[in-house]
């Protein structure tokens, strides 16, 4: 997002931050367009000409696809790995290393992360991302709402001239914001050797929604996704046990696409949702199935 706060010090400390890293993200806030793959080459290839450790290209590749370019996540990620991940200069970055900083930012969510999730309480926010997370069509929402958005960061248009989630990390950040409060789910899905039951892992999900959807309903601060939240919480807690979770959202399209990889077992879903006066989505799913 852009035009984050600035940088809190509790104990009244300098603003000066007494490092020549190309990686250190200025403490006042302003605006900066996002980096094309070029820019996140010549940024990175900084620290190179310094240190002489490498950013192979497929590590660089990725950093810009999660995060589009967004200055702040390019910084980030490139200063968790060079300064905490991986200190010595011999070891080359690669992409394992880059997803690696990723899960770290998002599970710690610093000052830019976290005032994502504050925007995402504000009900001109909401209007626009709960339709784009769930599929469904952009009600008649005002056109500074949507400019709004734009202007922060958080969405960007798609080719179609529709608006999508700005890029593949704000994609992950979001649904794990809306759904901190879910109660920790025991893992009975695994078989002793640690690999994937996919059945019990179904099984185990319907199990929770009985137990936890309606109150969840009732809490929800995005009530109409409240069951893709849920089924995204319950997949997070399954792939931090050694996973990866992949997820697409399209307006229009009445579903979310989930792909969840754990081990040798890939499950590809689509969630959809039963609505009131509305066709039965299970036609749509046996048809694109065929």
């Amino acid at each position: 997002m852009r035009d984050v706060r600035d940088y809190k010090y509790a104990s009244g400390g300098s603003d000066r931050l007494n490092t020549s890293s190309p990686f250190n993200i200025k403490v006042r806030s302003f605006t900066l367009s996002n980096f094309t793959l070029e820019d996140v080459r010549k940024l990175y290839q900084q620290h190179t000409d310094a240190t002489d450790q490498v950013f192979t290209p497929e590590a660089v590749d990725l950093a810009f696809h999660l995060t589009q370019g967004q200055p702040w996540l390019v910084n980030a990620i490139a200063k968790e790995i060079v300064e905490y991940i991986t200190k010595d200069p011999s070891i080359p970055i690669t992409p394992d290393l880059v997803k690696q900083a990723k899960e770290i930012l998002i599970k710690r969510q610093d000052t830019h992360l976290d005032s994502l999730a504050e925007r995402l309480r504000e009900d001109r926010v909401r209007a626009v991302i709960q339709p784009i997370l769930s599929g469904l069509e952009l009600e008649d929402t005002p056109d500074d709402d949507r400019r709004y958005l734009l202007d922060l960061g958080l969405v960007v248009r798609s080719q179609e001239g529709g608006l999508k989630i700005a890029n593949p990390m704000y994609r992950e950040v979001i649904p794990r914001v809306l759904s901190q409060s879910l109660p920790i789910i025991q893992p009975s899905w695994l078989n002793p050797d640690g690999s994937l039951k996919a059945q019990v892992l179904l099984d185990a999900f319907l199990k929770f929604w009985r137990q936890h959807g309606e109150p969840l309903f009732k809490s929800a601060n995005y009530p109409e996704i409240a069951p893709h939240l849920v089924m995204m919480a319950f997949l997070h807690r399954v792939v931090n046990g050694g996973g990866t979770l992949e997820r697409e959202y399209a307006i229009g399209s009445g579903r979310m696409d989930i792909c969840l990889r754990y081990g040798k077992v890939t499950l590809g879903m689509e969630l959809k949702v039963w609505r009131d006066k509305k066709p039965d989505p299970l036609k749509g799913c046996y048809f694109q199935n065929m």
